[in-house]
């Protein structure tokens, strides 16, 4: 696994959102910063919960020029139960071939009770408005995800 990291480009990519829409990301930066977040499957536990707090600072992202997407290795249709189940507010991005995971390096292998498997890992990226990244987040637990992102984008703020 190859993680990308501040500094580097971002690759551009254009993925399947929950509504069927197509999110295009050199698109998307001609007007705001992104967050990416991986995270492993949709309507699990901690995803949830990274999800709905995600959704709960949607105002204060949009404050800060920032529009938040998840991508998973779920199809749309779950994305879209997901979304619905959890009223989110924010593109949810399906890469069932983990095809921009693997450029982002956020797939590799994972150990879970005893087993080992390939998977995505729960890395988060922010992408400043030229495609490059400008924040890397890998220290933090899924119910403080926000809040650590929040944290940079008020401190890149001053």
């Amino acid at each position: 696994m190859n993680t990308l990291n501040v500094g580097d480009k971002a690759p551009m990519f254009k993925l399947e959102d929950q509504n069927g829409d197509v999110f295009d990301l050199a698109q998307t930066l001609k007007t705001k910063q992104v967050l990416v977040y991986f995270y492993p499957k949709a309507m699990t536990p901690g995803c949830t919960v990274q999800a709905q707090n995600l959704r709960d600072v949607k105002t204060q992202l949009d404050q800060l020029n920032t529009v938040a997407v998840g991508i998973s290795p779920d199809a749309v249709k779950r994305l879209t139960k997901f979304t619905e189940r959890d009223e989110l507010n924010f593109p949810l991005l399906s890469d069932e071939d983990h095809k921009v995971a693997d450029e982002f390096g956020v797939w590799g292998l994972k150990k879970f009770m005893g087993k080992e498997y390939d998977g995505i890992h729960r890395l988060s990226f922010l992408i400043g408005q030229d495609g490059t990244i400008t924040h890397f987040f890998n220290k933090f637990k899924t119910k403080d995800h926000h809040e650590v992102v929040l944290e940079v984008l008020n401190e890149l703020a001053k």
